[in-house]
């Protein structure tokens, strides 16, 4: 199957494949995990995997604590290696929405080579709104447990809601680190953008709304059915 456009492909059923891109912040998990859960994609959080290597301990999650504690990004190498492993274990029946990759044009090329995808998700948010969501980001120290102080406030400040432990920024949401992410974001993942714009199937979504709003709209410009499961209420 070649590429399609992202505003005519979804309107039959079938395998789907997805990238949803967007600054950090601007709610690639939430977003993408809607639809993941809804139409059962298999989400591919570049993201997680890493954290997943930082957390236990393993050779790659040395490198990339201290790439990430710098606000620097992963090679190109490791970050292809590890998205051509995790789609290769072709467990995704339904499709998959991939999160945190391509995010520079080499990236792109390789991903463009190797996977025909329905659509680009593109979340648009103004970097003075980033800024108020990244530094206000928590995470649980005992139980990775994710926490926003703008929408997702514990019960107790500084506490966990589920297991007690304390709440505590990651290493890489500090200004300078969000800083260097800004930067490197908008010089090399744009041109990105600007790559999968001439192949006609990227959508825009304003990011700033509430997130079930944002969904909505990413479902009508994909032409996901409303008849289909997990319009999320609002509320």
């Amino acid at each position: 199957m070649g590429l399609a456009r992202a505003d005519a492909v979804c309107e039959c059923s079938g395998v789907r494949k997805y990238v949803i891109m967007g600054i950090q912040g601007s709610g690639k998990g939430t977003q993408g995990g809607l639809l993941a859960r809804d139409f059962d994609l298999t989400p591919i959080a570049v993201g997680d995997i890493f954290r997943w290597h930082v957390q236990n301990h393993t050779k790659i999650g040395a490198h990339v604590r201290r790439v990430m504690a710098a606000g620097e990004l992963v090679g190109d190498d490791l970050v292809e290696s590890v998205v051509r492993q995790r789609l290769d274990q072709h467990d995704w029946n339904y499709g998959f929405i991939v999160d945190g990759f391509p995010r520079n044009h080499r990236q792109a090329e390789f991903f463009l080579e190797s996977y025909d995808i329905d659509g680009v998700i593109h979340l648009d948010l103004p970097d003075e709104e980033v800024r108020r969501r990244v530094l206000a980001r928590r995470l649980c120290s005992r139980c990775g447990m994710d926490y926003n102080l703008i929408a997702h406030r514990p019960d107790v400040e500084d506490c966990c809601d589920v297991c007690g432990g304390a709440l505590v920024s990651r290493e890489d949401d500090t200004e300078q680190a969000l800083s260097a992410r800004l930067h490197d974001y908008h010089t090399k993942t744009n041109p990105v953008l600007e790559l999968f714009r001439r192949k006609e199937f990227v959508v825009s979504v304003d990011a700033r709304p509430d997130p079930a709003s944002v969904q909505e709209t990413i479902r009508a410009r994909l032409r996901l059915s409303s008849e289909e499961p997990g319009l999320i209420p609002r509320g």
